[in-house]
This record gives C-alpha cells, sequence and structure tokens, in this order.
C-alpha cells in the first residue's frame, strides 16, 4: 500500500522527467510538403535516369541473345503524391508512370546473326516507398527505414531491319527479362537515395553548433516527430549554452508552445525559455557589462554627474577631484523574458566612480537600474534575428531614499545614454541571429510573428534557394582512388560463338 501511494506521488514528477518541453517547436504542414513534393519529385527523376541494369544473356532453342549497355533516355512521371502518413512516416507514391531505355541487343537465331540498338519503354510503372522519420543518438532527424515496392505493368521494344518480325516473335524473353531487371533496381535505387543521400541533406541540419564566441545553441529533438494526416512536429531542445560550460543546462520551466494553425507551409515557434537561456549564457560569459570612462563619457552628462556628486567630491583629496569619471553599467542577474505586449523587464546595476591616475579608484555612487526593453522578434532567411528597443528607465539608490531624490535629474540623461551607446551595441550582437533548424538549401519567405502567453509563433512559407541535388553534392565525400587502377571495359563481342 505504501508502495503504491509512492508511485502515485512520483508520477506527476516522472511524466515530467519524461515529456520535457521543447524550447523550440516546427510544424511543417500539408502546404510545405506539397513544396517538398515538387523537388522530391525531380530528385526521383535524377536517380532512376541513373540506375543501372546488369546484363541479360541467354538463349531459347536456336535463339541467343545477349543485352547489355541498358540506358534509362526519359521519364515521365505524371502521377505522383507524397503525404503524411501517422504515426511517424510519409508515403512517396507513383503512379502510371512511364520510362524510355535503350540498349544493345546481339541476337543470333540459327545462321542469322545481327547486333545493334534497341529502343524500349516500360509503362504503367508503379512506384511505393514508406519512409520513416527518427531521432538518431546525436537528437538528429533521420530517414531510418524505408519500405519500397515497384512494379512494371507492360514492356514494349521497337525492332527494325529485315529481322524485325523474327525479333517480334522471339522478344518475349527478352521483354520480360528487362521487365523483371529493371523493376528489381527500382527500390534499391530509391533506398540509396533515401538512406543515404536524403539523410545527407539531413545533416546539415543545426543540431549543436556555436552562435559567437560566447554562447552555442542546441537544437537536438527532444523525441521522435509526430506525424499527423495533415502534420508534421518536431520537437526541439532549443536551449543556448555558454561555452565555458557547455555540459551545463538550464532547466525549462516555461509555458510549452502550442501550434493550432495550419493555413501556412511551416510553423515555428518558441517559448520564454529559448530567449532565457540565451540571456543566461550571455550573463554567465559576462558580457551583459559596459565600462565607460574618460573621453567616452559624454560630456554633459560628465558635467552633471560632478554637480550631483559634488558633495562627494568637494570632500575628496584635490589629487582625486579632477580624476577621470568611469561609468560601469553590468546587469545584476540574467535578465528575464516574458513573452506579451509589456515587454521584457531588466534589471542592473551602475557604478560610478573616479578613477585618478597612479591611485585606487574613488567609488561616487552605486545605484540601481530598472529598464523595460521590447523586442521585435523577425526572421530573414533562415536566421532568427531580435530588435530591442528601450521602453521604461527608472534608477533609485540602493544606500537611501534620499539620494534616490538626489538621483531624479540624472534619469533623462542615463535612459539617453543608453538609447545611443548602449542599445546600438546590444542590437549590433542580436541582429546577427541565429540559425533556425532547417536543412541546407531551405529558406523561410512571408513571415508573420504572433505573439502568444508564454511563447511566439512565426508562420511562413517555404522557398528552395539550392535544389536537393546541389546539397548532396556539395557535402558528398570525394571518391577514393582504388589502389590498382581498374582496366576499362571491355566492347561486347561481335563473335556469334561467344553468345
Amino acid at each position: 500500500m505504501a508502495a503504491s501511494s509512492l508511485l502515485l506521488l512520483l508520477l506527476p514528477w516522472l511524466v515530467t522527467a519524461l515529456h520535457s518541453p521543447p524550447g523550440c517547436k516546427i510544424r511543417i504542414t500539408s502546404k510545405g510538403l506539397d513544396l517538398v513534393k515538387q523537388e522530391g519529385l525531380r530528385f526521383v527523376e535524377q536517380e532512376l535516369e541513373n540506375i543501372t541494369v546488369t546484363d541479360l544473356h541467354g538463349k531459347e532453342g536456336q535463339f541467343h541473345y545477349n543485352i547489355s549497355q541498358v540506358k534509362v533516355l526519359d521519364l515521365q512521371l505524371p502521377f505522383s503524391d507524397l503525404h503524411f502518413q501517422p504515426q511517424q512516416h510519409l508515403v512517396f507514391n507513383i503512379n502510371n508512370a512511364s520510362i524510355s531505355l535503350r540498349f544493345r541487343r546481339q541476337l543470333l537465331y540459327w545462321f542469322f546473326y545481327d547486333i545493334g540498338s534497341i529502343n524500349a519503354s516500360a509503362d504503367g510503372v508503379h512506384i511505393y516507398t514508406m519512409l520513416q522519420l527518427s531521432k538518431d543518438e546525436a537528437g538528429r532527424l533521420k530517414i531510418s527505414n524505408m519500405t519500397c515496392n515497384a512494379s512494371i505493368a507492360r514492356m514494349h521494344a521497337g525492332f527494325s531491319g529485315t529481322l524485325r518480325k523474327v525479333y517480334e516473335f522471339l522478344s518475349t524473353f527478352i521483354i520480360t527479362g528487362m521487365r523483371y531487371l529493371l523493376s528489381q533496381q527500382i527500390c534499391p535505387a530509391l533506398n540509396h537515395a533515401s538512406l543515404v543521400l536524403l539523410n545527407s541533406v539531413l545533416d546539415t541540419v543545426p543540431v549543436r553548433n556555436y552562435v559567437d564566441e560566447h554562447i552555442g545553441i542546441d537544437y537536438s529533438l527532444l523525441r521522435d516527430p509526430v506525424v499527423s494526416t495533415d502534420t508534421l512536429d518536431l520537437d526541439f531542445k532549443g536551449m543556448f549554452f555558454y561555452r565555458g560550460k557547455e555540459s551545463q543546462e538550464l532547466e525549462n520551466h516555461a509555458v510549452e508552445p502550442v501550434i493550432k494553425e495550419t493555413e501556412r507551409m511551416v510553423y515555428v515557434a518558441f517559448s520564454e525559455y529559448f530567449f532565457d537561456s540565451a540571456m543566461h549564457s550571455y550573463f554567465q560569459a559576462g558580457v551583459l557589462a559596459i565600462e565607460l570612462e574618460g573621453e567616452k563619457v559624454p560630456k554633459d552628462l560628465e558635467v552633471l554627474l560632478r554637480a550631483t556628486f559634488f558633495g562627494t567630491i568637494f570632500m575628496l583629496s584635490p589629487a582625486v577631484v579632477d580624476a577621470p569619471l568611469r561609468l560601469v553599467l553590468q546587469v545584476s542577474a540574467p535578465p528575464r523574458c516574458v513573452i506579451k505586449p509589456s515587454g521584457t523587464s531588466v534589471s542592473a546595476f551602475l557604478n560610478i566612480s573616479l578613477v585618478p591616475l597612479g591611485q585606487p579608484v574613488v567609488q561616487l555612487s552605486s545605484m540601481a537600474m530598472e529598464t523595460k526593453l521590447s523586442a521585435k522578434v523577425f526572421l530573414q532567411g533562415k536566421a532568427l534575428r531580435v530588435l530591442l528597443d528601450l521602453r521604461r528607465f527608472r534608477i533609485y539608490s540602493k544606500q537611501s531614499a534620499l539620494e534616490s531624490l538626489a538621483l531624479f535629474s540624472l534619469q533623462a540623461p542615463l535612459k539617453t545614454l543608453l538609447q545611443l551607446t548602449i542599445m546600438p551595441i546590444i542590437n549590433e550582437r542580436t541582429k546577427k541571429g541565429v540559425q533556425i533548424p532547417l536543412p541546407e538549401g531551405m529558406d523561410f519567405t512571408k513571415e508573420v510573428v504572433t505573439n502568444h502567453a508564454g511563447f511566439l509563433t512565426v508562420g511562413a512559407d517555404l522557398h528552395f534557394s539550392k535544389g536537393l541535388r546541389e546539397v548532396i553534392e556539395k557535402y558528398r565525400p570525394a571518391p577514393t582512388a582504388p589502389a590498382h587502377p581498374t582496366p576499362p571495359p571491355e566492347e561486347p563481342s561481335v563473335d556469334p560463338h561467344q553468345l
């Protein structure tokens, strides 16, 4: 009884541990799959055009034949379909296709010997493939398995010459053999295209890479993709990390993004955790701080600061009074992102000091600053970019309320300093953006950003800036030269006795 009660208490924790909420979620809809089908169909045509068929030879009574150098001349794929198949599959179906061929013939019938080429066509070609999608050990999306069936309903061969009637009578043996050999080569070609070539394209999706010299991003999949009849959903960790502590993880307590829309080709959702982990990583890297000293402090602000702290400066040694001013602005804790119209709140400290040459720094004041920023999030190509704007700003003394009143006159000039000096530096970093986990050659267009409670979504269309073949060839490993050169293939024999 006690064990059962303990299990019930631990059950919610176990469910949460097994289903870690994603920081980034991507949904591909049927409209997006239609675009992928167009590019995929071109890729399949190229693969089938390059299939190799083994030589066919044999005899039937006094009829001897040898078929070699089979080459695909043309493909017609008028009816094709690519659709989602729950729970983890994509189905690619081709119906009533035709394949035009040319091959070399060597024929011997009694004392008649002939050599030449034959044009043939395979009609009623049906190809059914099912691709299983899953997460590999590295957290990358992969095609883990493929099921394929291919059949050819009819095949015709065109003969010419004086023995045309004889060929047409005896061609049944050749056509039957060629139809069998051709149908047996389709699935192996598509199997290699899927498990090797298409997976090499998926390898271009960033999983764990560096954003800049300070931080990186982890886009590993948390679980296998979820496929419905209309959508493919991918849950990514979506966590930034400090490069000095790459194994450290920030717990995700944010709201899980929910995508309900299906009108656009693709939707990308980001939770508050995605942005919080970025600011936490930059905080760990120590880059959320800036120091202005001497001539870098605006002259008007320097005069105002010296007037504000005149009493404190007056009591110092004469050697210190005219020393340069130093302003050190440092975030006191990792900024937190709240995705809603009110914006993002950031707390920081501002230390004001005098820096006499060759003497210890003299601190005049240490004040607290609270700022509220608004963030404009947008996509450009495949990069997510953020533009920050300062909305609200206030300062107060950490010492006393009386000193806070004295600091009131500094609020406007310090806000101007932030807007003109600090914010451009921050935006220079954020506008570089971070790549969204899409394969190379695929970009977003016509993006629309929508805010929700605790997360935001970006609906967009897709565009192929590079074809699948171009990406595959870019990353195809260079062939290695054999230890012993292979001699060129011999020409087919013209001696009828070797048939």
